[in-house]
């Protein structure tokens, strides 16, 4: 390993002061390594660290792995970002639930010592692409880790999606919204809807109507290879499709988003064995009294 970025959400230094000296010291322990260290530009000038100051891209770019300092919302961007070069990310966890960090912010030393010296494992998850798909031709391209989710902006009122699986019709919704779902995202918003936890080895994407306007309507698992297509109806205004919860899109009546399995794999830093069911345990107070 040559090079090491470095993502720090300025948010949770603001949280949390010891962020600051946590990342400092590992900042100070890579480059006694020789190693090359970039740090992302918000980041950076959170921690005092400006002379390390990149893009994300240039993260993305020149980095053998990025060190993810901060949240899930903070994981999702960078292993976004990454994914096209396959870089691997090791998540820190200075949030709330941390579902995608592997250690905590008094292991970070360690975790980062065990990262250079090739003493870790890499975990590859399934994404999802999407094409908005408008008057022909393709407008715009998506990644996701977690869902890409259509929802209705302004007014509370229902909208109907028409929804086909590799061509063929599935159902026509009148619902708030829809989550298309990877297995990793089984866990985020598509649980809150109602939708079924997926193990992260399941090759499979969940389809979920969220509040729909019957009783029948309920969330369907398909396979990772198969191809989701979700219309607006024309004349439907105020439409936005959601990727991870972090990049918006307006879509118009009419559009089409197309919805599958991506080439491209997020690749998480594991430094022990994973045990999904144990996380889902400990993360949700299971069995706990």
């Amino acid at each position: 390993m040559r090079s090491v970025g470095v993502v720090v959400n300025p948010e949770k230094v603001q949280q949390n002061p010891e962020v600051v000296v946590r990342v400092r010291q590992v900042l100070a322990a890579l480059l006694r390594c020789g190693l090359a260290v970039r740090v992302n530009e918000d980041g950076a000038r959170a921690v005092g660290a400006e002379e390390l100051a990149a893009t994300e891209q240039e993260l993305a770019d020149l980095s053998d792995a990025l060190v993810v300092v901060g949240g899930d919302g903070t994981i999702l961007r960078a292993a976004r970002t990454g994914a096209v070069r396959g870089v691997p990310v090791l998540g820190v966890n200075v949030g709330g639930f941390g579902f995608l960090a592997e250690v905590g912010l008094d292991e970070l030393q360690d975790a980062v010592d065990r990262l250079v010296a090739g003493r870790h494992a890499v975990e590859e998850r399934m994404m999802l692409a999407a094409e908005v798909v408008r008057d022909g031709g393709v407008a715009e391209r998506y990644l996701a880790l977690n869902d890409m989710v259509l929802t209705k902006g302004g007014y509370a009122r229902l909208m109907p999606l028409r929804v086909c699986v590799n061509g063929e019709h599935l159902a026509t919704y009148l619902a708030d919204g829809l989550i298309v779902s990877t297995p990793t995202g089984s866990t985020a918003y598509n649980l809150s809807a109602g939708g079924p936890i997926l193990s992260p080895g399941v090759r499979a994407l969940v389809i979920t109507p969220i509040c729909p306007h019957t009783l029948t309507a309920r969330p369907v698992v398909v396979d990772a290879d198969d191809v989701a297509t979700v219309e607006v109806a024309t004349g439907v205004e105020g439409v936005l499709l959601t990727v991870d919860g972090q990049v918006g899109c307006p879509l118009r009546g009419g559009d089409v988003v197309r919805v599958h399995r991506a080439e491209e794999r997020a690749r998480l830093v594991r430094l022990k064995p994973p045990s999904f069911y144990e996380l889902l345990r400990r993360k949700f107070a299971w069995g706990e009294r």
